[in-house]
Parts: structure tokens; sequence; C-alpha cells
């Protein structure tokens, strides 16, 4: 059976990789730069590769090395919130990386891509496919999907904790517990993102195999 490698940045605590195992066969390999969150990661998923290190810098140093990539770079700097708080906190420049990384994949990388983040207070640099209060970039056609969002931000920790199967009470990073749980990909999102990316894969290697 095929195994595929799948690379998942900026993994938290693995909100749209919970339910990659009814997808296909796969080895994970999770970069998260928070200590707190990669021990809580590693439990959740025993199984998958936990690095705990720039993603960043960790795509740059190791793309070729997987089939299928997933990126969810920080959203702050770019959230409307920004707007909305504008004259009650420093602001800050969007982070760039963002749009960095959205190239670098679209032009490097020969498996199937992903780039999660929110919706821009400005015009996004780079058209995306806009599903739910999120953009994603993708070099595959990317298909309806049904988030929860709207509903899952009004939840507190207890609700967030049920839902996406975590238990944030030993956390002891400095991160804000609710803010982690809201900021977790709907995990149905999740499968139906990779179900596309491999079912593309796939179709790409018979049609290889079959042109000779």
């Amino acid at each position: 059976m095929v195994k595929y490698k799948i690379l998942n940045l900026y993994a938290c605590l693995g909100g749209n990789r919970f339910k990659w195992d009814e997808v296909a066969n796969i080895e994970v390999t999770a970069v998260e730069l928070d200590p707190e969150l990669a021990r809580l990661y590693q439990e959740r998923f025993p199984n998958d590769k936990v690095i705990i290190e720039d993603a960043h810098q960790y795509l740059l140093d190791h793309y070729k090395e997987f089939d299928f990539i997933w990126s969810s770079p920080p959203c702050p700097t770019h959230s409307k919130i920004n707007i909305s708080q504008k004259n009650k906190w420093k602001m800050k420049y969007p982070d760039m990386r963002l749009y960095q990384e959205v190239i670098f994949l679209d032009n490097w990388f020969t498996g199937k891509y992903v780039v999660e983040n929110v919706i821009p207070y400005y015009e996004p640099l780079i058209p995306a496919k806009k599903r739910g209060r999120h953009l994603y970039w993708t070099n595959f056609n990317l298909p309806v999907i049904k988030e929860r969002d709207a509903i899952i931000r009004r939840w507190q920790i207890p609700e967030l904790e049920k839902h996406h199967g975590i238990d944030l009470s030993s956390y002891k990073g400095l991160q804000n517990k609710r803010k982690i749980g809201r900021n977790l990909v709907d995990y149905e999102a999740g499968k139906t993102i990779l179900e596309t990316a491999l079912g593309i894969i796939k179709r790409e290697n018979v049609n290889q195999t079959t042109m000779f």
C-alpha cells in the first residue's frame, strides 16, 4: 500500500490533521515552535514525527521530502481585528512570510499543497480560494467545504475541547487556551482537502504510468 508523506506546518494541535488517517495510509511530520503545543500534539498523534522548529525555515530545508504540504502560518497580523482594534494596540506590519510560502510552493514544490489563513483586512496580494472565514492557496481545485467556524468561535474552552477531541488542561505555555481552540481548522475541512489532494495525486500517478 502506498504511504503518502505529509508535512504539517505550524501544526498547533492538529485540527486539520484529526481525520487524515481515515483518508489514506500516511506518514506525517508536524512542525510546531511552541514546545507545549508540540508536546500535546505528540500525545494526540503518537505516530507522527513532531519537530520543534521554525516551520518557515523547515519548509525551505525539507520540502522535497513530501507528497503533500499543509501550512497554516500565523494569522494575527493579517486578521480583520486589526482594523477594529487599531486605536487600542500597537500595529505591526503584516507578516509577509505567508506570501513567501505561497510563491515558493507554487514555483518549487512538485507535490500538492495548501496554505491556509484568515480573510485579511486588506485585499489579498495573491488570489486565493475563500471558504468560510478562511482563504486557501492551493495548486489544485478546492471543493466546497462546510465550515462550522461561525458556531465554533462562540464556544468556550469545554465546548472547544469536546468538539476537537483535545484536552488543554495541562497546557503550560503562554498562549490563550480559548484562542488555541478557536484557531484550530475544522477537522471536516481538513479531511475534505486531503481527500481531494491525494485523489489528484493518485490520478496523476495513473496517467504517468499509462502514457507509454
